[in-house]
C-alpha cells in the first residue's frame, strides 16, 4: 500500500486562495445574500483545499482491490469533503431562511447596527480610560473584611421579626369585601 506524493498544482492553490479572499471579503458585507454567497465560497474554498490535500487521483482505497504496482488515493480527504459539504450545505439554509424572513419582515436583507451596540460604542467614548486607581491605598484588611463593611447580607435583616402566616392580616382582594 502506498499513498500518493503530495505535491499540489500552483494554480489549485491559488484557487483555493481566490475562493477564501472572495468568500471572507462577502461574509463582511451587511446584506445576508452577500453573507451566503460568502459562506458557499469559504466552502468550496475548503473543499478544494481538502482535495488538494488529498494529492494525485489514484485506485480506490481499498485494501487488494488494485494491483500493487498502482498507488491508492488517500480516503481521508474524501471523507472531510464530504463532512465539509454537508456542513456548509447546513448553514447555507440556515443564512438562507434568515435572508428570508428578514426580506419578509423589513423588505430588505440587510443586517442593521444594533443599536445596544451602538450606545455601548458611545459609553466607551465618552468614559476615557482612568490611569489613576482610586482604590491603590492599603488598609491592612483583607478583602473579606473589605466586602463584609460594604455589604452585609445578615446585618438589619428584620424578616425574624415577622410574624406567622397565620397571625397576618389579611390582604384585599380586587373584589372586595363579601
Amino acid at each position: 500500500m502506498t499513498v500518493l506524493e503530495n505535491t499540489p498544482s500552483a494554480v489549485l492553490v491559488l484557487a483555493v486562495g481566490v475562493l477564501w479572499a472572495s468568500g471572507i471579503y462577502l461574509m463582511l458585507e451587511r446584506p445576508l445574500t452577500r453573507v451566503l454567497l460568502g459562506f458557499v465560497l469559504v466552502g468550496n474554498g475548503i473543499n478544494l483545499m481538502l482535495l488538494v490535500a488529498g494529492g494525485r487521483a489514484g485506485a480506490s482505497p481499498i485494501v487488494g482491490n488494485a494491483p500493487p504496482s498502482v498507488r491508492m488515493s488517500d480516503p481521508l480527504a474524501q471523507a472531510m469533503v464530504l463532512t465539509s459539504i454537508v456542513i456548509t450545505l447546513a448553514l447555507t439554509s440556515f443564512v438562507l431562511a434568515m435572508a428570508y424572513r428578514s426580506w419578509q419582515l423589513n423588505g430588505h436583507d440587510e443586517v442593521a447596527d444594533d443599536v445596544e451596540d451602538r450606545r455601548v460604542a458611545r459609553h466607551a467614548a465618552i468614559n476615557a480610560p482612568a490611569f489613576e486607581d482610586a482604590d491603590d491605598v492599603e488598609t491592612g484588611e483583607t478583602l473579606d473584611e473589605e466586602a463584609a463593611e460594604v455589604f452585609d447580607e445578615v446585618a438589619g435583616d428584620e424578616d425574624d421579626e415577622r410574624p406567622p402566616k397565620d397571625e397576618r392580616a389579611p390582604r384585599p382582594t380586587k373584589e372586595g369585601p363579601r
